[in-house]
């Protein structure tokens, strides 16, 4: 058995004591403890995974909505809309532009969480936001 394969639990533990339970042998001085595999426990990531849909649509859209509120697509779409006179048709292009760039975001987000562990995943996105404040703050100063 490899030893960082799974954790194990001695059983026959008091609950005052970390000593394992030990079986004598009449034949020698040797004792032996009795090793069992420990269950796995829910963690605080599973109970995050059983979110009902309502909630995750309402953060999603809460998140997205103040996130694009003035920003370049916004003040774009603004500036299409009042030299084409034609709103609604501005208005479909736009949505249809921005549900593609989230169905892509999404699909991508979905691949990447199957090939990087949760733990992975918080690390390059923090590296990355990292960098892109450095970018940021870079550009304030040399700006």
């Amino acid at each position: 058995m490899k030893l960082d394969s799974a954790p194990v639990t001695l059983t026959g533990l008091s609950q005052s004591e970390n000593q394992p339970e030990l079986i004598a042998s009449n034949e020698s001085h040797l004792a032996t403890a009795i090793i069992e595999p420990v269950q796995p426990v829910a963690s605080a990531d599973s109970h995050k995974k059983q979110e009902s849909p309502f909630v995750i649509f309402g953060t999603t859209f809460i998140t997205i909505f103040l996130a694009e509120i003035g920003d370049k697509t916004q003040l774009s779409t603004l500036l299409m809309s009042a030299e084409s006179h034609s709103p609604w048709v501005v208005f479909l292009g736009s949505g249809a532009a921005l549900i593609t760039t989230s169905l892509l975001g999404v699909l991508l987000g979905s691949w990447i969480s199957k090939q990087l562990s949760p733990k992975a995943l918080d690390k390059s996105a923090g590296v990355m936001l990292f960098f892109i404040s450095v970018m940021l703050f870079w550009d304030v100063l040399h700006g």
